[in-house]
C-alpha cells in the first residue's frame, strides 16, 4: 500500500473541507465563531488552490479549508488536491466533504507526495490521508507507484539513465511482477556529427539551424552501425510525441524546398 494512505481503523484525522466561491458562504456560516473569524481575518475566500489551517483552542489543527473551482466552472482542475501534501503540516487527514472527483483527488494527493531522492535525501511530506469510503485504495496506490517509477526514470539525467539502465529498469519491473521481458533493441544516443562533409554542405546551402534532439530516433541505430546520421524535418520539437501533434503547411513547404535544393545542388 502506498505510504501516503492511512488505513488503520479508528485513526483520528484532521478534516479537509473543500470550498468553492459558490459554497463558501454556507461553509463559513457553519464554522464555529472563532474559526469563522480566523478564516475571514486571513482573507480566505475559497480561491482555487487556497489553503488555510484552522487552529483549535488547544493549538492543534482543527480543520483545513481548501479552495476549488465552482462546480459549474468551464474548467475544473480535478488534480488540484495534489497540492495539499506540500501545503499541510505533518499529520493524518481525511476529506470532510467530497471534492469534484473523490477518486482523482485521492490519486492526486498520493501523486503530490512524490519526491525525487536518487542523489540526496528527499523527505516526503509527513502527511497521510484516510481514503474516502468507496475508493479502491489498492488501485489508486498502484497508479501512484507507477507514476512515481516513471517520474524517477524521467528525472534521472541521461548520463545515469541510458539504454542499459532503462533496459535494466524494465527487466526489474517485469521480474517484480512475474512477467517476461525481452529487450529487442537498444542503442546509445547518436553522436554529434558537426564535421560531417554532407551535413556541412547541407547547412551551407540551406542555413538550417542545429538543435539538440530531446528524443530517441533511428539516428541512434544508424550511428551504432557506423553510419553518420542526423535528424531533419519540419515542425517543432515542443509539439512532438504528444496529443494534438501537428505541422504547418508552411514548414512542410520550407523543408521540402531545403531538401530539393540540397539534392539538386549537392549532386551538381
Amino acid at each position: 500500500m502506498h505510504s501516503v494512505f492511512e488505513t488503520a481503523p479508528a485513526t483520528t484525522a484532521v478534516p479537509i473541507t473543500f470550498a468553492t466561491k459558490a459554497t463558501w458562504e454556507a461553509i463559513c456560516a457553519a464554522l464555529p465563531a472563532q474559526a469563522r473569524q480566523f478564516a475571514l481575518a486571513n482573507g480566505f475566500a475559497a480561491k482555487p488552490g487556497a489553503c488555510l489551517t484552522l487552529p483549535a483552542s488547544d493549538g492543534q489543527i482543527a480543520q483545513v479549508l481548501f479552495g476549488l473551482e465552482d462546480a459549474a466552472s468551464k474548467f475544473r482542475d480535478l488534480f488540484r488536491p495534489g497540492a495539499l501534501p506540500g501545503l499541510l503540516p505533518a499529520g493524518v487527514y481525511r476529506f470532510a466533504n467530497a471534492p469534484h472527483d473523490s477518486r482523482l483527488a485521492t490519486l492526486a494527493f498520493a501523486l503530490g507526495a512524490y519526491r525525487f531522492g536518487r542523489y540526496r535525501k528527499a523527505d516526503a511530506p509527513d502527511v497521510k490521508l484516510v481514503p474516502p469510503d468507496g475508493i479502491d485504495v489498492a488501485a489508486v496506490a498502484r497508479m501512484a507507484e507507477a507514476a512515481a517509477l516513471a517520474r524517477d526514470l524521467i528525472n534521472t539525467p541521461s548520463n545515469d539513465m541510458g539504454p542499459e539502465e532503462l533496459a535494466s529498469a524494465a527487466e526489474q519491473l517485469a521480474q517484480r511482477f512475474g512477467a517476461e521481458c525481452k529487450i529487442t533493441d537498444r542503442a546509445p544516443a547518436g553522436p554529434v556529427i558537426f564535421d560531417n562533409p554532407l551535413l556541412q554542405e547541407f547547412r551551407a546551402l540551406t542555413a538550417a539551424p542545429i538543435e539538440a534532439k530531446q528524443a530517441w530516433t533511428d539516428v541512434a541505430q544508424l550511428a551504432a552501425a557506423g553510419i553518420p546520421a542526423a535528424n531533419f524535418g519540419p515542425g517543432e520539437q515542443a509539439q512532438a510525441h504528444q496529443k494534438g501533434e501537428s505541422c504547418s503547411e508552411e514548414s512542410l513547404r520550407r523543408a521540402y524546398a531545403m531538401l530539393e535544393r540540397f539534392l539538386r545542388e549537392a549532386a551538381a
